[in-house]
């Protein structure tokens, strides 16, 4: 983390010097060239791929099983809650409400976060309690508010079907059973590699391609000159670090509710109260509502609300749209998911509850 920390460190400094060498520029137009260099410093592009996680190769065989099980509702004790209801691959990775409906209608206590490039993330959930997808699947088949069962009652409805039962045969050959919770985990996040976003036009900018406009561009330097890229770095432009939500000015208590203490949970420590990991904003413009509490619907509102919250810095209306539209560079090429037929079910199925 400490080398992280000079690296970016290094790369602001590089902004900073590249920013003054613009200033006989007229402020809309800034060096291009200059950007280009200080963003792959800060930021980098969306990899076409990822083919291992935790140093283990990721088979075709694993995703095409995640595949299926990201839409199985049978893995919620309802039967009708699947991963896609609340991380759909078809609107950006998330369910664009402001908290997620689970198990009998309940409202979860946070927004949904976007599944696209979650591979990314230093960790998974806003307060970065799951350190890897594997661990974030488990969760909310386990959540009584998400879908509200047991590692139990998965194994068992799983190999009661006879085509799942070889499917994870062929994913995970070699193991005595290859039927297991822990193993539908690692089912689902092979799949979840697949979910990355490359080719934005922000990424073919990187790449050395004219494809951000005046504004655009623009936008990017203030990202930068604002202080912006200090939380939201890395490819996946945040999902890195964490920090407090409110560094200079907390905001009201629709956006930053004063009962969710973020990190302060996992921790239990004092200095992480009200701390937060940094939201990715690749594809941000897709994933409204906005931050943990899903109550700011409108981009341009999310980015004057951390100009004045955590930078101390009162944006206004033309620096909002130029940092909104750049923000809109970051929508990738969306995966193309084809829905599986998923096998039926057998006299031995669990019933749904």
């Amino acid at each position: 983390m400490r080398h992280r920390s000079t690296v970016l460190a290094a790369a602001l400094a590089l902004a900073c010097t590249g920013l003054q060498a613009q200033s006989t520029q007229a402020a809309d137009q800034p060096d291009a060239a200059a950007l280009r260099e200080t963003a792959n410093a800060l930021f980098g592009p969306v990899p076409h791929r990822i083919e291992q996680v935790r140093g283990q190769q990721v088979t075709a065989a694993q995703v095409e099983l995640g595949k299926s099980l990201w839409f199985e509702p049978r893995l919620s004790r309802s039967h009708v809650i699947s991963c896609n209801t609340c991380h759909n691959v078809a609107t950006g990775g998330a369910d664009n409400v402001p908290t997620s409906i689970g198990h009998g209608w309940q409202k979860g206590p946070r927004n949904s976060p976007t599944v696209l490039n979650a591979v990314l993330n230093i960790a998974q959930f806003w307060d970065g309690r799951a350190e890897d997808l594997k661990e974030q699947a488990k969760g909310p088949v386990q959540a009584s508010v998400e879908m509200n069962n047991t590692p139990e009652r998965v194994e068992a409805t799983l190999r009661s079907i006879p085509a799942y039962v070889e499917a994870f045969r062929k994913a995970f050959p070699g193991e005595r059973e290859p039927v297991t919770f822990e193993n539908m985990a690692r089912a689902l996040e092979a799949f979840e590699t697949t979910l990355v976003t490359p080719d934005s036009r922000f990424d073919q900018f990187l790449a050395g391609k004219d494809s951000l406009d005046a504004t655009e561009l623009r936008g990017l330097s203030l990202f930068i000159d604002k202080g912006c890229a200090s939380c939201h770095s890395g490819p996946n432009v945040g999902g890195q670090a964490y920090f407090p939500f409110g560094v200079v000015a907390r905001p009201g208590a629709d956006v930053l509710p004063a009962g969710d203490k973020g990190r302060f949970a996992v921790t239990q420590t004092a200095s992480d109260e009200y701390v937060f990991r940094a939201a990715p904003l690749r594809n941000v413009e897709l994933t409204a509502p906005y931050f943990h509490s899903g109550q700011v619907w409108d981009l341009h509102q999310a980015v004057a609300i951390m100009g004045s919250s955590q930078l101390g810095h009162e944006l206004d209306a033309a620096e909002v749209e130029a940092i909104a539209r750049f923000l809109k560079t970051l929508t990738g090429r969306q995966p193309q998911v084809t829905t599986p037929l998923l096998p039926p079910s057998t006299s031995t199925t669990p019933r749904p509850e």
